[in-house]
């Protein structure tokens, strides 16, 4: 068995602020909530390398993993992956950006599937990434429309 799950949200911003926010790799644990730090490792072209590091969970047990990104702009996805899987056989995800009335809908879909010895199953996997996922998704709407609103008003106070 695996798992997949997809979930999507629109942000009142245009797609170069969604897209260069959720893709500034070293301000992601200022844009979720659960990333503590971010090191690179590797950056070769539109591919980056780098370690994720969690805020200590309910037992104080800080996860930490090394993943791959590469991002295609002109073809508004990102491919991820986990290099160091952990308790994942594998974790694939492809972030989708698109346009739409009233700004960018962000898509994201995950397949994975868990390690045998993996302490909990794919069906709890997965519903334990769709809760997350839209808690870190609204959570990143607000902060890219705050900065949206941010940034127009000083373009308009400028101008």
């Amino acid at each position: 068995m695996s798992g997949h799950t997809e979930n999507e949200i629109v942000i009142a911003a245009p797609l170069d602020i969604v897209w260069d926010m959720t893709n500034d790799l070293e301000n992601w644990p200022s844009l979720f909530s659960e990333y503590a730090a971010v090191e690179i490792v590797e950056r070769d072209g539109e591919r980056t390398t780098f370690r994720l590091t969690m805020h200590p969970d309910e037992n104080d047990k800080v996860w930490s993993w090394v993943s791959e990104r590469t991002t295609d702009r002109p073809g508004r996805t990102v491919r991820a992956r986990r290099v160091e899987p952990g308790p994942f056989q594998h974790m694939d995800i492809r972030w989708e950006y698109s346009e739409v009335p009233g700004g960018t809908r962000m898509h994201w879909a995950q397949d994975f599937a868990m390690r045998p010895d993996a302490p909990v199953d794919d069906a709890w996997m997965t519903d334990n990434i769709n809760r997350n996922s839209r808690v870190q998704m609204e959570l990143i709407r607000d902060k890219i429309e705050q900065r949206d609103r941010e940034r127009r008003s000083t373009s308009v106070t400028a101008g």
